[in-house]
C-alpha cells in the first residue's frame, strides 16, 4: 500500500510542471531523443536532463542509451493509478453533490431529508 502512494505521488509530482507535461505531450506522439525533448524549450539541457530524471523515477517515462544519443519513451501505463485514484474521487464528490441536490429539493418541498417523518 506505501508503494503504490509514493507510486501515486511521484505521478502527480511529475504532472505539477508544465515542462515535464509538454514533455510528456511530446512522447505521446512516439519516442524522442533528448535533444528532440529540449529543442522547443526555454530551457538548458541540463534542466531538461532533470526533468526527465522526474518523469523516468516516477514511471512515467522510460529511456535507452544507444551510443551518445538517449531516446525517450512514454509509459502510458503508469498513468493507470492516478486516473483510477482520479475517478473514485469524482464518484465521491458526485455521490455528495447528489446527496445534496437532494436535500435541497427536498428543502424547497418543505420535506424531510433523513427519511424520518415528523
Amino acid at each position: 500500500m506505501l508503494n503504490k502512494q509514493l507510486s501515486l505521488s511521484l505521478a502527480f509530482q511529475a504532472l505539477a510542471d508544465p515542462t515535464r507535461r509538454a514533455m510528456l505531450v511530446r512522447l505521446t506522439r512516439g519516442p524522442a531523443t533528448v535533444s528532440d525533448l529540449a529543442r522547443p524549450l526555454p530551457i538548458s539541457l541540463p534542466a531538461v536532463l532533470q526533468h526527465l530524471a522526474v518523469l523516468e523515477d516516477s514511471g512515467l517515462v522510460r529511456s535507452e542509451k544507444s551510443g551518445r544519443v538517449r531516446t525517450c519513451h512514454i509509459e502510458p501505463r503508469a498513468l493507470d493509478q492516478a486516473e483510477r485514484w482520479l475517478n473514485a474521487q469524482r464518484l465521491e464528490w458526485e455521490s455528495r453533490f447528489d446527496q445534496l441536490a437532494n436535500h435541497l429539493q427536498a428543502m424547497k418541498y418543505g420535506g424531510s431529508t433523513d427519511g424520518d417523518e415528523k
